[in-house]
């Protein structure tokens, strides 16, 4: 077994090495089944086309939403009908609908005198969203129906708003019955419906007696949906409990959906989920991530519109495996919190994929029978960090640790050790052929340390320690940091902490400072973000504006540079500052990573081709010149395409590298790109600036002419070459009810408009200047805190709305997601054509009816108004 030492070489805190480390051994000898990639599915995930972005819905390889049925009162959005168009142009497979979701309340209000009166108002509600999926054209193929959610807890148990206060788990009779009934109203109005239950919250033994039932009247299920709120052993365990009734009772076997799974605890840490994914993949379902918090966030994987945080990348990551998964064995099978994993082999690409986290620590990846047919003698590994960022914390795409070529051992195996492993993390391995004399990436991260609040110095009044939070002991909890955080800077406090740090080297440091303000607590409801301010050893005074959340414990980061010398320094965050001021607000602080911003952390960003999600083509690892392992061949037609990551909304030197052969086109987010093709007869390098939205970006590359054999791309900020004009909004055309505000003093210069909509007369109209003709990025600085008021444990934030019409042209619908106060502003870009000379930009709104047009929603989930708009800024999208 040959092996890779010092694989990490980079410095984190970490265990001392052990002398036998742990080992998670992929036998790539041992098919386990064609790669499912049902793990990234979603509860309330997608609140509209837009929220989140296109981008961010395809990126993460979503397969399945359940969501609720079209104009339900339950939550703002989330519409089946608005959602399901979206969803499925980005490559989503499957909505089931949740009709119970008609109704408001959970458990379920469904009024009628008595439950033969409540059943025969839901079976019309259930008409009703038959005939309005069945004109949904081919969409409605993507419809599986849900007719009953948490059926023992809701409509057929024993509480006030059941059928008959029997539970169906003690007496079936009148569940059974009208499972019936619901089955034959949807098949006879649309008999190629698919449809979906028991949707138990738990695997029920009982579940049996349903199978047997539903197989004895010929109402089977088409799929098999319950709730795992479990852990990841229970999604094995009871998948084969399952495959056994349906043994035992004759029917299936049948595609199954968990639908719902994990918890607070778990969601946003990648070293959680994927112990989730590995569970849910070996056991080749579908599943959806649990709803526990704001719905169009993909169940905190998705930040503002248009971002993604570690447990996207996560799924981005794991959505990118092909081919067959393999033989996975952890060092402690099926146990949740400990190291488990799912990897892939494809045959036709020579490649493997390992993901993998959950521990803290050392640990050794074995890759085991690598058959040297398809690798060769040599294979060529690259390793990744996928880390925690928090549930509203933009990530970049994932760290790059290490690129070896590494000499497959006479047994067949190589080993990766893994040295000072964070159990928050989840970590990524892609095998190619080496041997070839490639040039090896260099790590993308340097020197990097985390230190906890809790650890700090406190001075002044105020202090709290809270936590722990999240454990495995309290599931509903937010996972944490180190368990715990401090709390104490808020208004009128004379609170610092302080952190002790040492640094290596002179040089400039990436600073983090993971925080949280509650948006709807009373302090933090007066200004907004909650603004604090730091030192370096007493000196160079910067204020900090920490994060936002929708709950407390729900945590972000606040990203700045310091100048540090080798050695010894004090960073203190403080509630007052001499120079600048007093802390508004009230903040909790987690912890603060500091980062030495060298070489490899400032060199562009590097996106192999052989790496990149593939149509028509597969790589080649024969050609010479290649930067990694390999190259992307593209005849005509042939694409690769690259999810490319963006710390702002602005401009990016995009650089082709290539080996010749052919030419090939750009498109962005879906847009061919007005630049000359790229490529030619000869290796070369086309550098191409382009607009990038703060976050998630698509750059396909397409071939054009002949073969144009790809590299790579490699990514970097530029500024200069893309002019943005910048239009402050007041200094705009209002009409109707329309104002300028100075109420929020965040907004650029103070000033910005708000009361847009409500009614087309209510308009803000902006004369933009573009120097040529063609596509335009218009990014608009808003902001948005309209909320609803919740049923239950679930915030209700509402996704404002602008009508926005370019030259009098019809209008686009664009969704501005919450920014969780009105002093919170952040940007969203939309692409524009625009004509040379003057163009005219007009924002309206009005309410939406239900999809019938004939009524409107009562409970103010709908709202009329567009956010309030800071700036417009107007930026060619590309060239070359």
């Amino acid at each position: 077994m040959a092996a890779l030492a010092a694989l990490l070489a980079v410095p984190t805190a970490g265990t001392a090495r052990a002398a036998e480390p742990e080992q998670l051994t992929i036998d790539l000898a041992t098919d386990t089944g064609a790669f499912h990639g049902g793990a990234s599915g979603s509860l309330y995930g997608v609140y509209g086309d837009g929220v989140p972005s296109r981008n961010v819905l395809e990126g993460m390889h979503v397969r399945t939403v359940s969501t609720k049925a079209q104009d339900g009162p339950q939550h703002p959005g989330a519409d089946a009908l608005e959602m399901l168009p979206p969803f499925v142009d980005s490559g989503g497979k499957d909505v089931y609908i949740y009709m119970t979701d008609i109704y408001r309340g959970f458990p379920y209000q469904w009024p009628g005198a008595d439950g033969p009166a409540r059943l025969a108002d839901f079976k019309e509600k259930i008409k009703k969203q038959v005939q309005q999926v069945l004109t949904m054209d081919d969409y409605k193929d993507h419809v599986v129906y849900v007719p009953f959610n948490e059926p023992e807890g809701n409509m057929f148990g024993t509480g006030e708003w059941s059928y008959d206060k029997v539970s169906w788990l003690n007496d079936p009779k009148a569940y059974f019955a009208a499972w019936k009934e619901v089955y034959h109203l949807i098949k006879g109005l649309d008999p190629d419906a698919r449809i979906a239950g028991p949707n138990t919250s738990v695997l029920y033994d009982q579940v049996k007696g349903f199978l047997q039932y539903a197989k004895a009247n010929d109402v089977v299920p088409d799929v098999m949906t319950w709730h795992e709120l479990s852990s990841p052993a229970a999604v094995r365990t009871n998948v084969a409990k399952y495959r056994q009734m349906e043994k035992n009772v004759g029917v299936g076997p049948l595609p199954i959906n968990v639908n719902e799974y994990g918890h607070n605890y778990h969601l946003s840490v990648p070293g959680q989920v994927v112990q989730w994914v590995s569970a849910i993949e070996e056991s080749k379902i579908d599943a959806d991530l649990a709803y526990w918090n704001i719905d169009g966030n993909l169940n905190d994987s998705a930040v503002e519109a248009n971002k993604g945080n570690g447990q996207w990348w996560l799924f981005n990551a794991y959505g990118q495996m092909s081919g067959h998964t393999v033989q996975v064995t952890a060092p402690h099978p099926n146990q949740q919190y400990t190291l488990q994993g799912v990897a892939t082999l494809d045959k036709d690409k020579k490649q493997s994929r390992a993901i993998f986290g959950g521990k803290s620590g050392d640990a050794d990846v074995v890759f085991k029978n690598i058959d040297r047919k398809l690798f060769g003698r040599t294979v060529h590994a690259t390793v990744q960090e996928i880390p925690w960022s928090g549930q509203v914390g933009d990530s970049a795409q994932p760290l790059r640790l290490a690129d070896r070529e590494l000499v497959v051992g006479a047994d067949g195996g190589v080993t990766l050790p893994m040295a000072g492993m964070n159990e928050m993390s989840a970590y990524q391995v892609i095998l190619s052929p080496g041997g070839k004399g490639r040039t090896q990436a260099e790590p993308s991260v340097g020197w990097r340390k985390t230190y906890e609040a809790e650890n700090a110095a406190y001075t002044g009044g105020g202090y709290s320690k809270n936590g722990p939070e999240g454990t495995p002991s309290n599931v509903g909890g937010f996972a944490t940091s180190g368990a715990y955080n401090i709390g104490g800077l808020r208004t009128g406090s004379d609170g610092a902490l302080a952190f002790d740090v040492e640094v290596p080297q002179d040089g400039t440091y990436d600073l983090s400072v993971f925080a949280n303000s509650y948006n709807l607590y009373d302090l933090v409801k007066e200004q907004g973000p909650t603004n604090v301010f730091l030192r370096v050893d007493g000196k160079d005074p910067q204020e900090l504006r920490l994060p936002l959340g929708y709950k407390w414990v729900v945590w972000g980061h606040t990203d700045t540079t310091v100048k540090l010398t080798a050695g010894k320094h004090r960073i203190t965050l403080t509630a007052k500052d001499p120079d600048l001021g007093v802390t508004k607000g009230d903040a909790i602080i987690d912890k603060v990573d500091l980062a030495l911003r060298d070489r490899n952390v400032t060199a562009p960003a590097v996106y192999e081709a052989e790496y990149a999600t593939l149509s028509g083509t597969r790589p080649t690892y024969t050609r010479h010149g290649a930067s990694g392992p390999g190259a992307v061949p593209l005849t005509k037609g042939d694409s690769a395409t690259f999810w490319v990551h963006s710390p702002t909304d602005g401009e990016s030197t995009v650089s082709v590298d290539h080996l010749g052969g052919g030419r090939a086109n750009l498109s962005l987010n879906g847009e061919k790109l007005d630049v000359p093709k790229v490529g030619g007869g000869k290796k070369g390098t086309d550098r191409i600036r382009m607009f990038l939205s703060g976050g998630i970006n698509k750059i396909t590359v397409t071939g054009a002419s002949r073969e144009l054999t790809l590299d790579r791309l490699r990514v970097a900020p530029s500024s200069g070459n893309l002019t943005t004009k910048v239009y402050q909004a007041e200094e705009g055309t209002l009409t109707g009810a329309a104002k300028v505000t100075d109420a929020y003093t965040f907004a650029s210069g103070g000033k910005a408009v708000t009361a847009v909509g409500n009614g087309r007369a209510n308009a803000l109209t902006v004369d933009v200047v573009a120097k040529r003709a063609g596509r335009h990025a218009l990014t608009i600085r808003y902001s948005n805190a309209e909320q609803a008021p919740a049923t239950h444990y679930n915030p209700d934030p509402i996704a404002r709305h602008a009508d926005l019409s370019v030259n009098g042209g019809p209008a686009r619908r664009v969704l501005f997601p919450t920014t969780f106060h009105f002093n919170n502003f952040w940007e969203l870009t939309v692409p524009a054509t625009l004509k040379k000379g003057t163009n005219r930009l007009t924002f309206t709104a009005e309410e939406l009816p239900d999809f019938n047009g004939d009524t409107y929603n009562q409970y103010d989930q709908r709202s009329p108004y567009a956010p309030v708009i800071d700036r417009i800024s107007v930026t060619p999208l590309a060239e070359k």
